[in-house]
């Protein structure tokens, strides 16, 4: 049995969208200051661990009987945490990081919108590109993760 054939409260649940805390937390960054934004990584993070440790502990029952069990267990974890790190909390952060960096440079440079409405502004256009981030994001780090963790046979 597969570890992902079963229900998974991580993915199938609103409990997911803790993943995206930081996300959350990025896009209004210029409003809710560096402490907030550090709390939303906090949250994010931890739902990594919490799904990490998930998926650990159900390979622990899959795999119990294993000869390679230590070996199954562990490698379960290390992709489920590497996998999500990456695509939950680095790449989107960085990548809604930069959303805002380069959006507040474009309206500054336009002089059309004031600062108070490009402090407004920013937020939304990060919000909007969310739902455009996700699969790139996951395709990216499900190829940069095939191409080396899971070339490791155990």
């Amino acid at each position: 049995m597969c570890i992902n054939e079963q229900h998974d409260i991580y993915k199938d649940t609103p409990i997911r969208y803790l993943g995206y805390a930081n996300e959350i937390g990025e896009s209004f960054r210029a409003i809710i200051g560096k402490r907030w934004v550090n709390i939303s990584y906090g949250i994010a993070t931890l739902y990594v661990i919490a799904d990490a440790v998930d998926k650990t502990y159900k390979s622990h029952k899959i795999y119990k009987h294993h000869p390679k069990y230590f070996q199954k267990v562990a490698y379960a974890g290390a992709d489920t945490l590497t996998w999500q790190m990456l695509a939950s909390v680095v790449i989107p952060g960085f990548t809604i990081n930069r959303i805002c960096a380069l959006s507040t440079f474009l309206l500054r440079k336009s002089n059309m919108v004031s600062s108070t409405a490009s402090r407004m502004i920013v937020p939304g256009i990060a919000l909007a590109s969310i739902p455009f981030i996700v699969k790139p994001i996951d395709h990216f780090t499900d190829y940069l993760l095939n191409n080396s963790l899971r070339k490791i046979k155990v």
